[in-house]
């Protein structure tokens, strides 16, 4: 009778630690999206990794959790926080996201990047052109700090 006992408390205790981790990842992503690497990170130490599997195969599974709709999120905000395309790369690598979501998110800025990078740099210097070689590589490296390369700015140079 006693094992009986210990595995119903033992269901209660798992099904109590489960209904905790679900109402923690409902709460971070209600407040934002989140990738399936972020969330099990934040996730971790509250449960055992097969808790978390479950969970996270679920809100997968019912598309409560998309590392898509997170990689599109995350493209949007940093294009328009004037972020080049090398940040973002590194941004959702950091994340682990697939390459071919990277790749599918990241097209429809392909044609953006050049003038991104010619308005963040006019916000910062104005619209003067370059005259000396030392302010074209002041410029040049804060439009790298912000994750641009050089053949999106390799024409401001007056």
């Amino acid at each position: 009778m006693s094992d009986e006992l210990e595995s119903a408390h033992l269901a209660d205790t798992l099904k109590d630690e489960y209904n905790a981790i679900r109402e923690k990842a409902f709460g971070l992503l209600a407040r934002r999206e989140h990738s399936e690497f972020e969330l099990r990170s934040k996730l971790c130490p509250l449960a055992s990794p097969m808790l978390i599997d479950e969970l996270i195969g679920r809100l997968i599974q019912k598309n409560i959790q998309s590392d898509l709709r997170f990689a599109e999120m995350l493209c949007r905000s940093r294009f328009n926080q004037g972020k080049g395309p090398l940040k973002l790369y590194h941004e959702l690598s950091q994340n682990q996201i697939d390459s071919c979501i990277v790749e599918q998110v990241m097209k429809p800025y392909e044609d953006g990047w050049r003038d991104l990078a010619k308005q963040v740099r006019e916000k910062k210097f104005g619209t003067a052109p370059v005259d000396n070689y030392r302010e074209w590589a002041r410029q040049a490296r804060f439009l790298q700090q912000r994750g641009f390369n050089a053949s999106h700015f390799d024409d401001f140079a007056g």
